[in-house]
């Protein structure tokens, strides 16, 4: 089995503007870094290197990142350590707090590649009912 992970985040701002221009700037090297990490199995890209935005409802863009790792301890280690670690605490410059889980994770069978419908689907499970099996965080 390996471990499929999604977080969504609601961006401060338009991703072509000055605030997000740092952000933006980092996400090629933050990617190499996951790419490279131990553990790294697979990440859904773009056209664009920040990974694949939607728009919610609301009209807000929001970034979708979907990855699949061969643990929970090297996904632990790539997101909290490292380039990455140092920009999850820097995120409130650059996204919106939300009071629902923003990552689901779910365990896949070896070389699945879920699709973003599929892993928004796990996320708004996990907010719709808790941690199970089928999503949790």
């Amino acid at each position: 089995m390996e471990l499929a992970q999604v977080n969504v985040a609601r961006l401060r701002a338009p991703l072509n503007t000055e605030p997000m221009r740092e952000f933006v700037a980092a996400l090629p090297r933050i990617n190499r870094h996951a790419e490279q990490s131990p553990g790294f199995v697979w990440r859904l890209r773009s056209e664009h290197e920040h990974g694949v935005s939607v728009t919610t409802d609301d009209g807000r863009l929001v970034v979708v990142n979907l990855s699949v790792w061969t643990s929970y301890q090297h996904l632990h280690a790539y997101v909290y350590r490292g380039a990455h670690g140092g920009f999850v605490r820097r995120r409130s410059e650059w996204l919106d707090p939300t009071p629902q889980p923003s990552t689901a994770l779910w365990w896949v069978q070896q070389g699945t590649r879920p699709t973003v419908e599929a892993a928004l689907q796990r996320l708004r499970h996990l907010r719709g009912h808790g941690p199970s099996p089928r999503a949790f965080s």
